[in-house]
């Protein structure tokens, strides 16, 4: 099972527009070379694997994600590099062959898998010998902020119930060496972990009202009342008082995540 508790809503989609290289894949900036196959597992609307794209030209870059309209809107992307093209796939049984790729990257997608050691053996079996698997997960149990607000905590409380409820765990960070060792994968590369702060990635106003977007977009209302997590009227007061918090002088958020690069 794979459901993207987020949605592909307009607050979604302005958060991945942010992501590119230097702030969302720092641990393999190193390894990012002209002329790599790469294989981007949860493209969505490609911010970020188009900048990977742009690293690794001339190679190819293929880009997938389980929603056929982010697909759709990614690959008609006026700025869409030559060198990349998008897919609809399943990260359970990618129809790509065995090793296919010098590089797969999946960032923040296994936090929303209901067996995230399937989807890591998956994605291995995919990368050529002596070629990569990078991973970066959030832990949306472990962000923290300051000054402390009932706002936040129930945000914190509120997707990591959706998420279970779902079926998926969206504190994955902190699982992800569990994950590995599962997947047969223990020991074989680097572990890494790195902050989103705010301000710093984008500004406490800006991810307050990012998040307060998402909360009340219609899906997200469905999908909690649906597993009677939060109502809607629960759902506007939290996003309310996210934009009331964020006002405050001295205020931060940070989302701590770890990483994995992996050599095959």
């Amino acid at each position: 099972m794979t459901q993207y508790i987020h949605g592909h809503g307009p607050g979604a989609t302005k958060a991945h527009a942010k992501r590119v290289v230097a702030n969302s894949a720092g641990h393999l900036a190193a390894t990012l070379v002209p002329g790599l196959r790469v294989l981007d597992v949860g493209s969505a609307s490609g911010a970020l694997t188009k900048d990977l794209a742009a690293k690794v030209a001339p190679g190819e870059v293929v880009g997938v994600d389980i929603s056929p309209d982010a697909v759709a809107a990614a690959q008609a992307d006026p700025s869409r590099p030559a060198n990349l093209n998008y897919e609809v796939g399943d990260v359970y049984a990618l129809a790509h062959p065995d090793a296919s790729f010098d590089l797969v990257h999946v960032h923040q997608v296994l936090h929303h898998l209901a067996d995230p050691v399937a989807a890591i053996r998956e994605l291995a079996r995919l990368v050529r010998p002596g070629g990569r698997l990078a991973l970066r997960e959030a832990d949306f149990g472990a962000a923290f902020w300051h000054p402390d607000a009932a706002a936040w905590r129930s945000w914190q409380e509120c997707y990591q119930l959706v998420a279970r409820a779902a079926g998926s765990e969206i504190s994955a960070a902190r699982r992800l060496v569990a994950y590995l060792a599962e997947a047969g994968l223990a020991g074989a590369g680097v572990i890494s972990g790195s902050l989103w702060t705010y301000p710093g990635f984008e500004s406490v106003e800006a991810v307050a009202a990012n998040w307060a977007e998402r909360l009340t977009e219609r899906r997200f209302v469905d999908l909690a009342g649906a597993l009677a997590v939060a109502d809607e009227a629960s759902l506007v007061r939290t996003a309310k008082g996210l934009v009331e918090w964020s006002r405050q002088p001295g205020a931060l958020f940070a989302m701590p995540h770890i990483e994995a690069l992996i050599q095959l």
